[in-house]
């Protein structure tokens, strides 16, 4: 049950669209079900009822003020059910609407000059409360906190009438569209109101920013416009945007300040998170040690290994998320948003849909009232920068493949996040995290499907004697998989991969050990799959091998069974100073 508390100050225009046949002829008998003395007329069910008349009732105090008259002085409130809950009848909405004007401030049970309010239902699954802020004594209604104040009564009567219960809010979370920014958005045919795809755009300007001046040349650059609050002393204090399409009546853009957008994105809050500069500190091209042959160059474009090396920073921030204090896993929560933002616009473009999704939910999760005040975010935040300043990844071949490696640690990085939040009582960032974590699956099951079923065509395709060998690794390994995942793609390509390895010079048991040791693998849905990306990044094999069998994983004849491979000289980043 969602409450939506807005303030205007047309009576008359808003009881006329309460009336009325809605702007799609959606609304269905539209008819009071509740009001401030249960004889306001009702011009739904009432045949001598005038919309006038209503509306004189509903101000008489407003005009007893004369020229005090109260700015915005309509209090509007809709109360939605979700979709799939049951019809309640008018008494029941009656009765919602009695408690929730008592909640916020409007009208409280025996008090004889609370102010005058209506509830009109025109649909089976809400009511619209609709009150005049003027109280008996002709002083303004005490309305501080009403908002929240009726959230928290809705969580009552749901529980109380048996409908499902939405999580409680901390009031962490940014600022949902109005219902008039709704009906605005719908007037002119756009997806959704103009607040959301700014708070996109303002968070993917964040994300990989080495400091205020970048972030701000970067809104101006992505084509919105931009107000500069600028002090005496020449310092930005801070900023507000406007989209040029979206104009006021006086055709004026309509600016947003990023206070007003979300909490975190007000200008001190960016300015707090860009303190830990990543501008004169992006990694330089990957190198990793090669037994016996000395440096060698990651394989792939620069995307790709970009993508691989924020793979290793979403793990080692996975790791604190599951193991490191409070304070530094707030942290890597705000680091690995700007990784999923970067990924929304820098990700092939089938997918893009499904992570613009992913991080608008996981903008909530990284979100709570545990501070990060010192810790540390700046590999993660590094990765992100790197992401954006080596251009986009495609969807075949290696770019393809180290997409969906990333793609692979995120989810898991957002169950990770999901379970600390549940383990804090903060429900709405749980939910919200759950939530990334299947679009990020949906992003994933686009992106993996090619290298995945290359590399299972392969293993399907390994000589006997090399895909026993593989196969004997896997079950002494990972015997969680054993059960369920025996004979599937997944498990085939985990072969082919060990294969490659072994042909590379590592020892399959030993490397599937290590990548099995980074972290528990209770929360995958396919053991062998987050293998397979582990264990291709530990031991620097392409992303996207070739679908071909025989080319890799094979040995030459006159080669006896595998020797165990030097140590592996891994380079770990890590997300911890």
């Amino acid at each position: 049950m969602v409450p939506d508390v807005s303030r205007g100050n047309k009576t008359y225009g808003l009881l006329a669209y309460l009336y009325g046949p809605g702007r799609r002829d959606e609304h269905f008998d539209p008819h009071l079900v509740a009001s401030w003395d249960d004889f306001a007329p009702d011009p739904g069910r009432d045949p001598n009822a005038t919309l006038k008349q209503l509306e004189q009732a509903l101000d008489l105090r407003v005009n007893q003020r004369g020229r005090r008259r109260l700015k915005n002085h309509v209090w509007h409130c809709p109360v939605s059910l979700d979709p799939d809950e049951r019809l309640l009848t008018d008494e029941e909405w009656g009765e919602v609407a009695r408690r929730v004007v008592a909640a916020a401030g409007i009208a409280e049970p025996g008090d004889p000059d609370g102010c005058r309010w209506i509830a009109v239902r025109h649909d089976p699954r809400h009511i619209h409360i609709m009150a005049t802020i003027v109280r008996g004594d002709l002083r303004g209604a005490r309305l501080h906190n009403d908002a929240q104040r009726a959230q928290d009564e809705c969580r009552k009567i749901e529980k109380e009438l048996g409908l499902r219960q939405l999580n409680p809010g901390d009031k962490t979370a940014a600022k949902r569209p109005t219902s008039a920014e709704g009906h605005k958005a719908e007037r002119l045919g756009r997806p959704e109101p103009m607040r959301l795809q700014l708070m996109d755009r303002v968070r993917q300007a964040v994300a990989g920013a080495a400091d205020v001046a970048e972030f701000l040349g970067r809104l101006e650059a992505s084509g919105l416009l931009v107000r500069r609050k600028v002090g005496p002393s020449g310092d930005v204090l801070g900023y507000s945007v406007a989209h040029p399409d979206d104009r006021n009546a006086q055709d004026e853009p309509i600016f947003f300040s990023g206070s007003k957008l979300a909490p975190d994105l007000s200008l001190p809050r960016i300015r707090k998170r860009l303190s830990g500069a990543v501008g004169a500190d992006l990694p330089g091209e990957a190198q990793v040690g090669d037994p016996g042959a000395g440096k060698a160059r990651v394989p792939g474009s620069k995307a790709a290994r970009a993508r691989r090396e924020a793979a290793d920073a979403v793990d080692d921030a996975t790791r604190t998320i599951e193991e490191g204090p409070d304070e530094d896993a707030a942290a890597q929560l705000v680091g690995a948003i700007e990784i999923i933002d970067v990924l929304a616009v820098r990700a092939p473009a089938d997918t893009r849909v499904q992570l613009l999704a992913a991080a608008r939910s996981f903008e909530r999760a990284s979100r709570s009232h545990v501070r990060a005040e010192r810790a540390d975010n700046r590999a993660v935040r590094r990765a992100a920068r790197q992401l954006l300043s080596d251009g986009y990844a495609g969807n075949r071949g290696e770019d393809g493949g180290t997409v969906a490696m990333l793609l692979s640690a995120l989810i898991l990085l957002a169950i990770a996040s999901a379970r600390w939040h549940s383990a804090r009582s903060h429900a709405q960032q749980a939910a919200a995290a759950s939530a990334a974590a299947e679009q990020l699956r949906a992003a994933y099951a686009t992106v993996a499907a090619r290298p995945m079923a290359a590399m299972a065509t392969r293993g399907r395709s390994l000589p006997s004697p090399v895909r026993e060998r593989q196969d004997a690794v896997i079950r002494a390994k990972l015997p969680e998989a054993q059960a369920t995942e025996h004979g599937g793609n997944d498990w085939d390509a985990l072969a082919a991969t060990l294969a490659e390895a072994e042909a590379a010079g590592h020892d399959p048991a030993a490397l599937l050990e290590q990548a099995r040791d980074r972290r528990e693998l209770g929360t995958a849905e396919s053991v062998t799959a987050v293998m397979v990306w582990r264990v291709r990044r530990i031991a620097k094999l392409s992303a996207a091998p070739s679908a071909e069998p025989g080319k890799a994983g094979t040995r030459p004849k006159s080669a006896g069974p595998a020797a165990p491979a030097p140590a592996l000289q891994h380079r770990r980043r890590t997300s911890r100073s």
